[in-house]
């Protein structure tokens, strides 16, 4: 087990926010489908791609190295884009990192089309597009949450491009349909159709921040309030339905042993994140989404796997409590192998 203390100053880095007060619904939000008006933390550029014979873009921000460093590319969650990589970026750029953050396809700035087969596979062959059209030969690939997922597909579809693996809470560490029943995508959709600004704040608080709500956390939601609220939400619902699909159809746990390249796990082991945990089989008995468990059933799959534990964090521990995420992620970034303690 690990313990660390909360000394991100320690690193000399100091970030400056300037947060709107909290909100619980944000009913006066209205964002279009590709955020037009919301403004992110860094220059976002255009990636133009054809796939699946489809002309489309893919927005990305992109932080350049320092001469002889690493670039570090940096995959989202579902319910989230790029923007809220902000702090773990500057933290990559202080110490020469650089740093690139794609929104997917059907995510954030990026296109989003609804005649698309979303899947991992896909997602990561158009990042590993994008990766060639910048120069970048190398990447350490971090993935949080469905990001995770992606990442680890990324690594096994191209490792020749992938330095080293860090998965940060992510999900699908778990074969969700052994232990679920599958979930027809209009059903699904017809579920995001329901949804309110209300729910975004109301699940977030309770699932991501332990019942706790502030200015940062808020941050995080506008843009899924916004888009509830504007004029796009019956094509996003769309999407969003599309690709919660492969969440479930597209495991990439059952592939851990076949990581061969330095691969950590950092866990916040408070999160019980379990995506269609409703759906689970009738005589089913174990519990979902034990992420204080998760990392000893991977270890299990491959002892190479570097497990880090951090105690009283949930989903997103770099916006939970970066204080304390910092120094875990720099040194797990910065050295192929982390010290084994206990």
């Amino acid at each position: 087990m690990y313990s660390y203390v909360k000394t991100a100053l320690a690193y000399g880095i100091i970030f400056l926010f300037s947060w709107p007060s909290v909100v619980t619904a944000q009913e006066d939000l209205s964002f279009d489908m590709r955020l037009t008006t919301m403004p992110y933390p860094f220059e976002v550029n255009l990636f133009e791609l054809a796939s699946q014979g489809q002309q489309l873009e893919m927005a990305y921000m992109y932080l350049p190295p320092k001469k002889g460093k690493t670039v570090v590319t940096l995959f989202h969650g579902k319910n989230f884009n790029g923007a809220y990589w902000k702090t773990t970026a500057q933290l990559l750029q202080s110490h020469g990192f650089g740093v690139l953050i794609p929104d997917q396809i059907g995510f954030g700035k990026s296109s989003k089309p609804t005649q698309y087969q979303y899947s991992f596979a896909t997602l990561a062959n158009n990042t590993r597009q994008l990766l060639s059209s910048l120069g970048i030969e190398k990447s350490i690939i971090v993935g949080h949450s469905m990001g995770g997922m992606l990442a680890t597909r990324f690594a096994l579809l191209y490792p020749d491009t992938s330095e080293k693996l860090v998965l940060i809470n992510p999900i699908g560490l778990e074969n969700y349909l052994l232990y679920q029943s599958y979930t027809d995508i209009e059903k699904v959709y017809q579920s995001k159709l329901k949804k309110t600004p209300e729910m975004i704040v109301n699940y977030q608080t309770k699932n991501y921040y332990d019942g706790t709500w502030n200015d940062a956390f808020a941050q995080h939601a506008k843009f899924l309030q916004g888009w509830i609220n504007g004029p796009d939400w019956t094509t996003l619902a769309r999407v969003n339905a599309l690709t919660y699909d492969m969440i479930f159809t597209q495991p990439v746990v059952e592939e851990f042993n076949a990581l061969t390249l330095p691969t950590a796990l950092i866990l916040g082991t408070r999160d019980r994140t379990a995506p269609g945990r409703a759906n689970k089989r009738e005589g089913v008995s174990r519990e979902l989404g034990r992420y204080d468990k998760l990392g000893g059933e991977v270890k299990l799959r491959n002892n190479n796997i570097n497990v880090i534990e951090l105690e009283g964090l949930g989903h997103l521990p770099h916006i939970e409590d970066f204080e304390s995420f910092a120094p875990v992620f720099l040194k797990t970034i910065a050295f192929t192998h982390m010290e084994q303690k206990n």
